[in-house]
């Protein structure tokens, strides 16, 4: 994730009767990240939206904010009954974790004392960081559910703070409200953002009446912001023999923007980057031809990538456009950006990495 708005079919931490309905709504307005609550309607109706929702190409999030045990042990059960993407919330990842490890769903627990409902933050910013490091710790916890503005001190401080306590991604959840708290949540160094209540009630200012100008807001909101955002961006880089030169070429053209990025590549072609440039983050993977590109795939289905860099040589008659395919139908599956020459590279560039850093 590098800075993705999840529109929530929920007010007042439940979610609204009518969230089939509203799903149209909030699909019509652009929204491709859609969640729900634990609470609010049975299972059955829960299961028929998060279908709907992955029919229209979206992700869907189930967030937990039951506090009692067994409520959300029953909601773990519940993420992996609905095969969900992404568990957001609950407070017992000791409990949640075994429920839900052997299933691909993407788990990001709150961090801190949540009390009350709707939920609160309690402690202090160095009491919710410790707690932070000690969740994204374990095994089967992908990332972190923070509740920043439901905290009563200093929110960017906290923000920021459980956003440098870990390198796996933090959503901020709960009271966002105002396009200045999203780009406070982006400066942060958040990988996402939560919006409910505010939208369904109109409070965004927006060009026309209804729901899906609200989510158009937003989304336009989230580009903005996106532009100040500090969380390193995860790239896949990736090209044929007969572009890697190509690649070389553009990389070195890129260089300021490309450091401080978490770059995925391909043996070979990792070799060659690593070697030419230094400075650069570069996890290698096997070989393309020996499981690189099955690995690549798989960053892909788990939303660990957010834009592959693949320059193809479309004269190449090779096995390997098989796997070109595949990442291809993925990353559409996905939507994931992909890229597979210099212009449409350049493109990605302008429009997805921060202006401070641009070339």
């Amino acid at each position: 994730m590098a800075f993705d708005f999840i529109f929530m079919l929920t007010s007042n931490d439940r979610t609204v009767p009518d969230a089939r309905a509203r799903l149209g709504e909030v699909l019509d307005g652009g929204a491709r990240h859609i969640g729900f609550k634990d609470v609010g309607l049975p299972t059955s109706e829960l299961k028929a939206l998060a279908d709907e929702i992955r029919s229209a190409g979206g992700r869907s999030y189930l967030e937990v904010v039951s506090l009692d045990a067994e409520s959300e042990r029953a909601s773990a059960r519940a993420a992996v009954e609905l095969d969900v993407d992404c568990l957001l919330g609950g407070t017992r990842a000791d409990e949640v974790v075994p429920i839900v490890r052997q299933h691909p769903v993407r788990y990001l627990p709150f961090c801190g004392r949540i009390t009350g409902y709707p939920s609160v933050l309690e402690g202090t910013i160095q009491e919710i960081t410790e707690s932070a490091r000690r969740l994204t710790d374990l095994e089967g916890v992908h990332g972190l559910d923070l509740l920043a503005y439901r905290f009563s001190g200093d929110v960017p401080a906290l923000m920021r703070a459980v956003c440098q306590a870990t390198d796996k991604p933090v959503v901020m959840a709960g009271s966002i409200d105002r396009e200045e708290r999203v780009i406070a949540a982006a400066e942060a160094g958040a990988s996402g953002f939560t919006v409910g209540t505010a939208a369904l009630s109109g409070e965004f200012p927006a060009e026309g009446e209804g729901l899906a100008a609200q989510v158009r807001s937003i989304l336009a909101m989230t580009m903005r912001a996106a532009q100040r955002s500090t969380v390193p961006r995860r790239l896949a880089l990736v090209a044929h023999n007969n572009r890697k030169s190509q690649l070389r070429a553009w990389v070195g053209r890129h260089l300021r923007a490309l450091v401080g990025q978490r770059l995925v590549c391909t043996g070979g072609t990792g070799r060659l980057l690593s070697m030419t440039y230094p400075e650069l983050s570069i996890q290698r993977l096997q070989r393309g031809a020996r499981g690189g590109d099955q690995q690549l795939g798989a960053l892909i289905a788990t939303g660990e990538l957010d834009a592959v860099l693949f320059f193809a040589d479309p004269e190449s008659d090779r096995v390997g456009d098989v796997d070109l395919q595949a990442l291809t139908r993925l990353a559409i599956l996905h939507d994931t950006p992909i890229c597979a020459s210099p212009a449409t590279a350049d493109l990605f560039v302008a429009a997805r990495l921060p202006a401070a850093v641009r070339p």
